[in-house]
């Protein structure tokens, strides 16, 4: 992490974000959010009322494969500005202009924060470069460009009143709602953690141990600002994180080979992949036989069994391995029978308790991996040790780090904190008495809501700048 901050490199970036401020709850206004995930667009209207509360109105679909593959960008990003029109004509008619060519000009502009859940250098606060796609998207025309330009440019075409504002990390969003909806008695929210299709943390990082060159304008004043890791590359070379065979044939077909080795490891992109490898391999072992008697079926896929197919099974067949404690393992067995397409018949007892072990194993090592992280970003944020006034020693919530968490691996896989948890505490600098110190909470959706509130920090600093 020390390194990122010195340098740009290409297994931790720290990527600067140009956020130097954590909400307090106090923002107020109405701003427009776009998160663009692994399979769904979602947009929506946040509108702060500075009490700690928001509302939000919002819409979700799924994008199409056409855009999220091929040569031109421009498809994929007309595409996303098309759903930002339709979500204005449906939810906020009376803010658009009466006249299409009069851009920006009717009764407000409205600030968009656009989060972008992929690997990206940030040149400023509305701006970056990205680096390398994930999550299925592969658009080679977009790749070192700027996204937040790519939207504008097609929202532009469309005449809509609207700023992009701010490119936003998921876990950079997690953190300011999460900040937002504490009052102002409880210790502030410093990391991020997302744990979903893809993984990544954000911290609290002094602006004195920045060394690198930044490049864009943000607030010097305030001594810190948010750093995005963009862990999932950690230890490409595999010289620390375990690696297995089962591992080494995840990577081998994966779409990026030799990156993002640290998540595939744990992020629910990859989970059900690695679980799909570890059965097959048991299934063709004759001393295991696992769902013995099945065979590859004809040459259709709708006639194969999805045992046999790469990246056909999703991962939230391990959540329901893990929450199935029943004696025969019914809920089970029905999910592996509607998720690998086996025959009840070919399903034993036997066959679901070895689906419920290989689950558990990939399942605890992913939530001891993520606690290692989580345990070291800690470490880095320095605190644990940071010497503190006498008024924050009378504060109530005195020596607590917040942690803001979003995602569906640890929203849904049973006991992941907890196993977050035993890691932590094997950290060296932590312990026993630094993990109680910790507190983890979730904060929904908040890769979409904390890109609102980001906006508006970033409208509001573009005007202080500007005055000043």
């Amino acid at each position: 992490m020390n390194e990122g901050l010195r340098r740009r490199t290409p297994s931790m970036c720290q990527v600067p974000t140009y956020i130097t401020r954590v909400a307090d709850g106090t923002e107020k206004g109405l701003a427009l959010a776009v998160d663009l995930g692994g399979t769904n667009l979602r947009v929506c209207s946040v509108d702060l009322h500075g009490d700690n509360t928001y509302s939000v109105l919002q819409s979700n679909m799924p994008i199409p494969r056409e855009v999220m593959v091929g040569e031109r960008a421009s498809l994929l990003f007309s595409f996303i500005a098309r759903r930002v029109m339709t979500f204005l004509e449906t939810y906020h008619q009376d803010c658009l202009p009466r006249e299409p060519q009069s851009t920006r000009q009717g009764p407000r502009t409205f600030n968009l924060g656009f989060t972008f859940s992929y690997p990206a250098y940030q040149t400023g606060i509305n701006s970056g470069t990205l680096l390398h796609w994930a999550k299925g998207f592969d658009i080679p025309e977009a790749v070192g460009k700027d996204p937040c330009k790519l939207l504008q440019d097609e929202i532009d075409l469309l005449h809509l009143p609207v700023r992009v504002t701010a490119l936003v990390n998921d876990a950079a969003g997690t953190i300011m709602s999460r900040a937002y909806t504490l009052p102002a008695s409880r210790a502030r929210t410093s990391i991020g953690v997302i744990v979903g299709t893809g993984s990544n943390s954000v911290y609290l990082e002094k602006l004195s141990k920045v060394t690198k060159p930044l490049e864009g304008q943000y607030d010097r004043s305030a001594g810190e600002m948010l750093m995005s890791i963009e862990w999932g590359s950690f230890n490409n070379h595999l010289s620390v994180i375990p690696n297995t065979s089962y591992d080494t044939e995840l990577n081998q077909f994966s779409v990026y080979p030799g990156d993002q080795m640290f998540e595939k490891r744990f992020s629910g992109m990859y989970l059900g992949e690695l679980l799909r490898i570890v059965l097959l391999s048991m299934h063709r072992d004759p001393k295991i036989s696992l769902f013995y008697g099945i065979t590859r079926g004809g040459a259709a896929t709708n006639d194969k069994p999805h045992l046999y197919t790469r990246w056909s099974v999703d991962s939230s067949i391990l959540s329901v391995a893990e929450g199935d404690d029943s004696n025969n393992l019914e809920t089970l067995r029905r999910k592996i029978e509607e998720t690998l397409r086996i025959p009840a018949d070919n399903i034993s007892i036997g066959d679901a308790h070895a689906v419920k072990e290989v689950a558990h194993a990939l399942g605890k090592r992913a939530a001891r991996l993520v606690g290692m992280a989580l345990g070291a970003v800690v470490l880095q944020s320095e605190q644990l040790t940071s010497p503190v006034s006498t008024a924050d020693i009378a504060a109530p919530e005195h020596g607590i780090i917040d942690v803001a968490v979003d995602g569906s691996v640890f929203e849904h896989f049973p006991g992941f904190e907890t196993y977050m948890r035993e890691a932590m505490r094997a950290v060296d600098g932590i312990g026993t008495a630094g993990e109680k110190r910790i507190r983890i909470s979730i904060a929904k959706d908040g890769s979409s809501v904390g890109a609102a509130i980001i906006a508006l920090l970033a409208a509001q600093q573009a005007e202080d700048t500007m005055g000043s």
